[in-house]
């Protein structure tokens, strides 16, 4: 692999969101890994490169969605917070023709299904841990969420 292929890598490293990219040619590979604090990035055929400022990212779903802040826990109601038991895709109805499974001011009964999320094509029920009402809904149905993100608050 010549010396042009590797510094255009590096530029779409640069220009991009993605922390690592390998990239293979028959029997030569090249791989290029952001290092935190302005590394070096190492190369397999022992080519060293110029350093990479790091893009700190905490999930794959910041990763992918170039970052999302989190909601301030003061913005919470006061209440029994459910919260993503995993990284995934949120869905509030078992179908997209569907009526939601929970809204907001429902009554909800310990172990009743408030959403689900899809992940690695599985689809997980989102139980109420707690019976009360549903005092908010803190996403909307078909965005990402991340592991210990807020959903619901029940009160």
């Amino acid at each position: 692999m010549d010396l042009r292929k590797i510094k255009k890598l590096i530029d779409l490293l640069e220009e991009s969101n993605l922390a690592e990219i390998e990239i293979k040619e028959g029997e030569e590979s090249v791989r290029l890994a952001r290092v935190p604090q302005g590394g070096i990035v190492a190369a397999a055929p022992q080519v060293a490169a110029a350093p990479v400022a790091a893009m700190p990212m905490n999930s794959p779903v910041q990763a992918a969605t170039g970052g999302a802040p989190k909601p301030a826990a003061e913005q919470l109601p006061d209440g029994e917070v459910v919260r993503s038991p995993m990284v995934g895709t949120f869905y509030a109805s078992p179908a997209p023709d569907k009526p939601p499974f929970v809204t907001v001011g429902q009554s909800v009964k310990a172990g009743d299904t408030l959403g689900i999320i899809e992940a690695m094509k599985m689809f997980n029920p989102i139980e109420a841990d707690v019976s009360g009402t549903v005092l908010k809904i803190l996403t909307e149905s078909g965005q990402p969420v991340e592991f210990d993100q807020p959903l619901f608050v029940i009160g």
